[in-house]
Protein backbone atom coordinates (compact mmCIF):
# COMPACT_ATOMS: atom_id res chain seq x y z
CA UNK A 1 0.00 0.00 0.00
CA UNK A 2 0.95 3.56 -0.73
CA UNK A 3 1.56 5.53 2.10
CA UNK A 4 1.12 9.62 1.82
CA UNK A 5 4.41 11.10 2.23
CA UNK A 6 3.19 14.06 4.99
CA UNK A 7 4.26 17.62 3.13
CA UNK A 8 6.03 19.50 6.28
CA UNK A 9 6.45 23.44 6.25
CA UNK A 10 7.61 25.75 8.69
CA UNK A 11 5.18 28.21 10.33
CA UNK A 12 5.45 30.86 12.97
CA UNK A 13 2.78 30.54 16.02
CA UNK A 14 1.55 33.18 17.96
CA UNK A 15 4.10 32.83 20.54
CA UNK A 16 6.74 33.98 17.61
CA UNK A 17 8.76 30.48 17.66
CA UNK A 18 9.25 28.32 14.60
CA UNK A 19 7.78 25.25 14.43
CA UNK A 20 7.87 22.27 11.78
CA UNK A 21 4.43 20.89 11.85
CA UNK A 22 2.43 18.41 9.61
CA UNK A 23 0.06 20.68 7.82
CA UNK A 24 -1.79 20.91 4.74
CA UNK A 25 -0.30 23.37 2.33
CA UNK A 26 -3.42 24.09 0.32
CA UNK A 27 -6.36 27.00 0.79
CA UNK A 28 -9.60 25.99 3.08
CA UNK A 29 -7.58 22.60 4.72
CA UNK A 30 -10.52 20.46 6.70
CA UNK A 31 -10.91 19.11 10.15
CA UNK A 32 -13.12 17.89 12.86
CA UNK A 33 -13.63 19.54 15.97
CA UNK A 34 -12.92 16.22 18.14
CA UNK A 35 -15.40 13.64 18.55
CA UNK A 36 -16.70 11.45 16.26
CA UNK A 37 -19.29 8.36 16.91
CA UNK A 38 -18.65 5.69 19.14
CA UNK A 39 -19.97 2.24 17.80
CA UNK A 40 -23.04 0.85 19.68
CA UNK A 41 -20.90 -2.03 20.17
CA UNK A 42 -18.38 -0.15 22.44
CA UNK A 43 -21.18 2.23 24.33
CA UNK A 44 -24.51 2.18 25.41
CA UNK A 45 -25.71 5.32 23.47
CA UNK A 46 -29.26 5.04 24.86
CA UNK A 47 -27.10 5.79 28.04
CA UNK A 48 -25.40 8.29 26.83
CA UNK A 49 -27.78 10.01 24.46
CA UNK A 50 -28.66 13.49 25.74
CA UNK A 51 -25.95 13.45 28.72
CA UNK A 52 -22.55 15.41 28.52
CA UNK A 53 -21.22 13.71 31.85
CA UNK A 54 -18.80 15.93 34.20
CA UNK A 55 -17.95 13.06 36.60
CA UNK A 56 -16.61 9.66 35.11
CA UNK A 57 -19.96 7.09 33.78
CA UNK A 58 -18.15 3.69 33.46
CA UNK A 59 -21.44 2.24 33.33
CA UNK A 60 -21.65 3.26 29.13
CA UNK A 61 -18.78 1.16 28.44
CA UNK A 62 -20.55 -2.56 27.04
CA UNK A 63 -17.04 -3.96 27.63
CA UNK A 64 -15.49 -4.97 30.76
CA UNK A 65 -12.01 -3.61 32.05
CA UNK A 66 -9.96 -6.31 30.79
CA UNK A 67 -10.79 -5.64 27.40
CA UNK A 68 -11.98 -2.06 27.27
CA UNK A 69 -8.43 -0.27 25.89
CA UNK A 70 -7.99 -3.03 22.75
CA UNK A 71 -11.57 -2.37 22.35
CA UNK A 72 -11.19 1.60 22.18
CA UNK A 73 -7.84 1.45 19.68
CA UNK A 74 -9.91 -0.74 17.57
CA UNK A 75 -12.85 1.79 17.48
CA UNK A 76 -9.91 4.22 17.46
CA UNK A 77 -8.77 3.32 13.95
CA UNK A 78 -12.62 3.20 12.66
CA UNK A 79 -12.77 7.20 13.36
CA UNK A 80 -9.50 7.89 11.70
CA UNK A 81 -10.23 5.51 9.05
CA UNK A 82 -13.80 7.30 7.88
CA UNK A 83 -12.40 10.61 8.65
CA UNK A 84 -9.26 10.26 5.94
CA UNK A 85 -12.03 8.60 3.68
CA UNK A 86 -14.21 11.25 4.04
CA UNK A 87 -11.06 13.42 2.82
CA UNK A 88 -10.45 15.31 6.51
CA UNK A 89 -7.06 16.85 6.30
CA UNK A 90 -6.17 17.33 9.88
CA UNK A 91 -7.96 14.35 11.59
CA UNK A 92 -8.46 13.28 15.33
CA UNK A 93 -8.73 10.35 17.47
CA UNK A 94 -12.32 10.71 17.49
CA UNK A 95 -12.14 11.27 21.06
CA UNK A 96 -13.12 7.53 21.12
CA UNK A 97 -11.80 6.84 24.53
CA UNK A 98 -14.05 10.04 26.34
CA UNK A 99 -17.04 9.41 27.95
CA UNK A 100 -17.18 13.60 27.06
CA UNK A 101 -15.07 16.32 25.91
CA UNK A 102 -14.14 16.80 29.61
CA UNK A 103 -14.72 14.65 32.83
CA UNK A 104 -11.86 12.43 31.68
CA UNK A 105 -8.80 14.70 31.86
CA UNK A 106 -10.67 17.01 34.46
CA UNK A 107 -11.25 14.07 36.78
CA UNK A 108 -7.57 11.86 36.48
CA UNK A 109 -5.61 15.15 37.68
CA UNK A 110 -5.04 14.82 41.34
CA UNK A 111 -7.19 17.22 43.92
CA UNK A 112 -10.11 16.20 42.25
CA UNK A 113 -12.76 13.89 44.35
CA UNK A 114 -14.61 11.66 41.26
CA UNK A 115 -15.74 9.43 43.78
CA UNK A 116 -18.22 11.67 46.04
CA UNK A 117 -19.38 14.02 43.14
CA UNK A 118 -21.16 17.21 44.40
CA UNK A 119 -24.24 18.44 42.88
CA UNK A 120 -24.90 21.44 41.06
CA UNK A 121 -28.65 22.69 39.98
CA UNK A 122 -28.88 24.85 36.86
CA UNK A 123 -31.12 27.20 36.04
CA UNK A 124 -33.95 25.06 34.63
CA UNK A 125 -33.61 23.11 37.38
CA UNK A 126 -31.93 19.91 36.24
CA UNK A 127 -29.08 18.84 38.71
CA UNK A 128 -25.92 17.30 38.10
CA UNK A 129 -23.31 14.95 39.66
CA UNK A 130 -19.35 17.38 39.68
CA UNK A 131 -16.36 16.49 40.69
CA UNK A 132 -15.40 17.97 43.65
CA UNK A 133 -11.98 20.28 44.02
CA UNK A 134 -10.36 18.72 47.57
CA UNK A 135 -7.02 19.46 46.90
CA UNK A 136 -4.20 21.18 44.58
CA UNK A 137 -5.36 20.62 41.43
CA UNK A 138 -2.03 19.01 39.33
CA UNK A 139 -1.39 16.66 37.06
CA UNK A 140 0.11 13.73 38.18
CA UNK A 141 0.29 12.04 35.39
CA UNK A 142 -0.01 11.92 31.66
CA UNK A 143 -3.88 11.68 30.61
CA UNK A 144 -3.73 11.87 26.88
CA UNK A 145 -0.49 10.98 25.71
CA UNK A 146 -1.07 7.42 24.60
CA UNK A 147 -3.90 8.86 22.65
CA UNK A 148 -1.47 11.12 20.30
CA UNK A 149 0.98 8.79 20.36
CA UNK A 150 -1.93 5.88 19.37
CA UNK A 151 -2.70 8.29 16.46
CA UNK A 152 0.26 9.55 15.17
CA UNK A 153 1.56 6.19 14.68
CA UNK A 154 -1.97 5.30 13.22
CA UNK A 155 -2.27 7.79 10.29
CA UNK A 156 0.10 9.82 8.33
CA UNK A 157 -2.11 12.88 7.74
CA UNK A 158 -2.31 16.19 9.74
CA UNK A 159 -3.32 14.89 13.71
CA UNK A 160 -5.17 17.18 16.09
CA UNK A 161 -5.79 16.44 19.74
CA UNK A 162 -7.90 18.12 21.91
CA UNK A 163 -8.49 19.16 25.59
CA UNK A 164 -11.03 20.98 28.23
CA UNK A 165 -9.69 24.37 28.56
CA UNK A 166 -9.26 25.51 31.98
CA UNK A 167 -12.43 27.94 32.37
CA UNK A 168 -14.81 25.21 31.48
CA UNK A 169 -13.48 22.77 34.03
CA UNK A 170 -13.07 25.31 36.56
CA UNK A 171 -17.20 25.40 35.50
CA UNK A 172 -18.09 21.97 35.52
CA UNK A 173 -16.40 21.34 39.27
CA UNK A 174 -17.39 22.20 42.91
CA UNK A 175 -14.72 24.73 44.61
CA UNK A 176 -13.79 23.44 48.08
CA UNK A 177 -10.42 24.04 48.23
CA UNK A 178 -8.94 27.12 46.65
CA UNK A 179 -9.50 30.75 47.69
CA UNK A 180 -11.46 31.91 44.26
CA UNK A 181 -12.57 30.28 41.30
CA UNK A 182 -9.40 31.93 39.54
CA UNK A 183 -7.32 30.28 41.68
CA UNK A 184 -9.10 27.06 40.95
CA UNK A 185 -8.71 28.10 36.95
CA UNK A 186 -4.98 28.90 36.96
CA UNK A 187 -4.64 25.59 38.70
CA UNK A 188 -6.67 23.62 35.71
CA UNK A 189 -4.55 25.88 33.42
CA UNK A 190 -0.99 24.92 34.64
CA UNK A 191 -2.38 20.82 34.29
CA UNK A 192 -3.44 21.48 30.91
CA UNK A 193 0.08 23.22 30.24
CA UNK A 194 1.62 20.39 31.30
CA UNK A 195 -0.28 17.58 29.26
CA UNK A 196 -0.15 19.75 25.73
CA UNK A 197 3.04 20.63 25.82
CA UNK A 198 3.74 16.21 26.52
CA UNK A 199 0.99 16.07 23.69
CA UNK A 200 3.25 18.47 21.30
CA UNK A 201 6.30 15.93 22.37
CA UNK A 202 3.99 12.99 21.54
CA UNK A 203 3.63 14.19 18.18
CA UNK A 204 0.89 16.22 18.01
CA UNK A 205 0.37 19.14 14.76
CA UNK A 206 -2.57 21.00 16.05
CA UNK A 207 -3.58 21.27 20.00
CA UNK A 208 -7.13 22.27 20.46
CA UNK A 209 -8.80 23.74 24.22
CA UNK A 210 -12.47 23.34 24.06
CA UNK A 211 -13.73 26.62 26.06
CA UNK A 212 -17.68 26.52 25.87
CA UNK A 213 -18.43 27.64 29.07
CA UNK A 214 -16.76 30.93 28.39
CA UNK A 215 -20.12 32.12 26.73
CA UNK A 216 -22.10 30.94 29.59
CA UNK A 217 -20.83 33.28 32.24
CA UNK A 218 -19.25 36.19 29.87
CA UNK A 219 -18.99 38.23 32.70
CA UNK A 220 -16.52 35.84 34.75
CA UNK A 221 -15.11 34.97 31.47
CA UNK A 222 -13.83 38.67 31.44
CA UNK A 223 -12.14 38.39 34.46
CA UNK A 224 -9.35 35.53 33.76
CA UNK A 225 -10.54 33.45 31.04
CA UNK A 226 -8.17 34.88 28.44
CA UNK A 227 -5.12 34.68 31.36
CA UNK A 228 -5.99 30.78 32.22
CA UNK A 229 -6.18 30.35 28.66
CA UNK A 230 -2.60 32.24 27.95
CA UNK A 231 -1.22 30.17 30.48
CA UNK A 232 -2.41 26.86 29.27
CA UNK A 233 -0.88 27.31 25.72
CA UNK A 234 2.22 28.51 27.42
CA UNK A 235 5.22 27.53 25.86
CA UNK A 236 4.01 25.63 22.60
CA UNK A 237 5.00 25.78 19.12
CA UNK A 238 2.49 23.64 17.35
CA UNK A 239 -0.82 25.68 15.87
CA UNK A 240 -3.14 26.30 18.46
CA UNK A 241 -6.90 26.33 18.53
CA UNK A 242 -9.74 27.72 20.95
CA UNK A 243 -13.08 26.23 20.29
CA UNK A 244 -16.70 27.95 21.65
CA UNK A 245 -19.72 26.60 20.59
CA UNK A 246 -23.91 26.98 21.90
CA UNK A 247 -23.80 23.16 23.09
CA UNK A 248 -24.46 19.64 21.21
CA UNK A 249 -27.00 20.20 19.03
CA UNK A 250 -28.32 16.60 20.52
CA UNK A 251 -28.41 18.74 24.19
CA UNK A 252 -29.55 22.21 23.28
CA UNK A 253 -32.33 21.97 20.34
CA UNK A 254 -31.38 25.03 17.62
CA UNK A 255 -34.25 26.93 18.43
CA UNK A 256 -32.55 27.77 22.60
CA UNK A 257 -29.30 28.47 20.89
CA UNK A 258 -28.74 32.20 20.80
CA UNK A 259 -27.83 34.21 17.26
CA UNK A 260 -24.21 35.42 18.58
CA UNK A 261 -21.77 34.98 20.86
CA UNK A 262 -21.36 36.68 24.51
CA UNK A 263 -18.05 36.40 24.30
CA UNK A 264 -15.82 36.30 21.27
CA UNK A 265 -14.03 39.72 20.52
CA UNK A 266 -12.24 38.60 23.48
CA UNK A 267 -10.37 35.75 22.59
CA UNK A 268 -8.28 38.53 19.99
CA UNK A 269 -6.49 38.68 23.34
CA UNK A 270 -5.71 35.29 23.25
CA UNK A 271 -2.22 33.66 22.16
CA UNK A 272 -4.04 30.84 19.91
CA UNK A 273 -3.49 31.28 16.81
CA UNK A 274 -6.92 29.79 15.39
CA UNK A 275 -10.72 30.62 17.23
CA UNK A 276 -13.42 27.74 16.35
CA UNK A 277 -16.89 28.69 15.97
CA UNK A 278 -20.43 26.89 15.59
CA UNK A 279 -21.93 28.80 12.89
CA UNK A 280 -24.22 26.72 10.54
CA UNK A 281 -26.82 25.56 13.08
CA UNK A 282 -27.57 29.02 14.54
CA UNK A 283 -27.08 31.00 11.16
CA UNK A 284 -24.38 33.23 13.16
CA UNK A 285 -23.70 36.66 11.42
CA UNK A 286 -20.62 36.19 10.01
CA UNK A 287 -19.80 39.94 10.38
CA UNK A 288 -18.46 38.85 14.27
CA UNK A 289 -15.47 37.76 12.45
CA UNK A 290 -14.08 41.32 12.03
CA UNK A 291 -13.00 41.42 15.64
CA UNK A 292 -10.68 38.46 15.60
CA UNK A 293 -8.87 39.93 12.55
CA UNK A 294 -5.83 38.57 13.96
CA UNK A 295 -6.70 35.19 14.08
CA UNK A 296 -7.49 31.77 11.85
CA UNK A 297 -10.99 31.12 11.97
CA UNK A 298 -12.41 27.56 12.30
CA UNK A 299 -15.21 27.83 11.24
CA UNK A 300 -18.65 25.36 11.45
CA UNK A 301 -20.03 24.60 8.24
CA UNK A 302 -22.33 21.68 9.26
CA UNK A 303 -25.26 22.08 10.87
CA UNK A 304 -25.50 19.43 13.95
CA UNK A 305 -29.09 19.77 14.38
CA UNK A 306 -29.81 18.72 10.88
CA UNK A 307 -30.39 14.78 10.71
CA UNK A 308 -29.68 14.58 6.93
CA UNK A 309 -26.83 15.17 5.15
CA UNK A 310 -26.27 18.49 3.56
CA UNK A 311 -25.66 18.85 -0.18
CA UNK A 312 -22.12 20.00 -0.96
CA UNK A 313 -23.44 22.67 -2.64
CA UNK A 314 -24.84 23.84 0.53
CA UNK A 315 -21.82 23.45 2.73
CA UNK A 316 -19.71 25.38 0.10
CA UNK A 317 -22.28 28.16 -0.22
CA UNK A 318 -21.83 28.60 3.64
CA UNK A 319 -18.20 28.36 3.13
CA UNK A 320 -18.20 31.00 0.28
CA UNK A 321 -20.02 32.83 2.90
CA UNK A 322 -17.37 32.91 5.20
CA UNK A 323 -14.81 33.78 2.70
CA UNK A 324 -16.82 37.24 2.30
CA UNK A 325 -15.39 38.03 6.18
CA UNK A 326 -12.17 36.15 6.28
CA UNK A 327 -9.22 35.45 3.99
CA UNK A 328 -9.03 32.00 2.00
CA UNK A 329 -5.28 31.92 3.84
CA UNK A 330 -7.41 32.09 7.57
CA UNK A 331 -10.32 29.97 6.87
CA UNK A 332 -10.05 26.35 8.45
CA UNK A 333 -13.53 23.79 7.66
CA UNK A 334 -15.19 22.39 10.38
CA UNK A 335 -18.13 21.10 11.79
CA UNK A 336 -20.26 22.84 13.63
CA UNK A 337 -18.89 20.72 17.00
CA UNK A 338 -18.46 17.74 18.14
CA UNK A 339 -20.11 14.20 16.21
CA UNK A 340 -20.66 12.18 18.60
CA UNK A 341 -24.14 11.87 19.34
CA UNK A 342 -24.77 11.26 15.51
CA UNK A 343 -25.43 8.06 13.92
CA UNK A 344 -22.11 7.10 12.23
CA UNK A 345 -23.28 6.98 8.54
CA UNK A 346 -24.94 10.42 8.76
CA UNK A 347 -21.65 11.88 10.33
CA UNK A 348 -19.25 10.28 7.68
CA UNK A 349 -22.04 11.71 4.78
CA UNK A 350 -21.60 15.17 6.32
CA UNK A 351 -17.93 14.86 6.26
CA UNK A 352 -18.05 13.75 2.76
CA UNK A 353 -20.35 17.04 1.39
CA UNK A 354 -17.56 19.27 3.54
CA UNK A 355 -14.73 17.93 2.02
CA UNK A 356 -16.13 18.17 -1.28
CA UNK A 357 -17.68 20.89 -0.84
CA UNK A 358 -14.01 22.77 0.45
CA UNK A 359 -12.57 21.30 -2.66
CA UNK A 360 -15.15 22.92 -5.24
CA UNK A 361 -14.47 26.36 -3.69
CA UNK A 362 -10.67 25.83 -3.57
CA UNK A 363 -11.02 25.08 -7.42
CA UNK A 364 -12.84 28.87 -7.66
CA UNK A 365 -10.52 30.63 -5.77
CA UNK A 366 -7.09 29.18 -6.93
Amino acid sequence: MHVRQPALHDLHNSNGQEAIVNLPKHLLPTTVVGSYPQPEWLVDRAMLSKVVPRTRMHAMWRLPAEHLEEAQDDATIVAIRDMERAGIDIVTDGEIRRESYSNRFATALDGIDDENPAIITARNGSQTPVPRVVGAVKRGRPVERRDMEFLRQHTDRAAKITLPGPFTMSQQAKNEYYADDEELAMAFAAAVNAEALDLERAGADVIQLDEPWVRNNPDLARRYAVKAINRALQGLTVPTVVHLCFGYAAVVPGSTKPAGYSFLAELADTSADQISIEAAQPRLDLGVLRDLSSKKIMLGVLDLGNPEVETAETVAERIRNGLKHVAADRLVVAPDCGMKYMPRPTAFGKLQAMCEAAATVRREIS
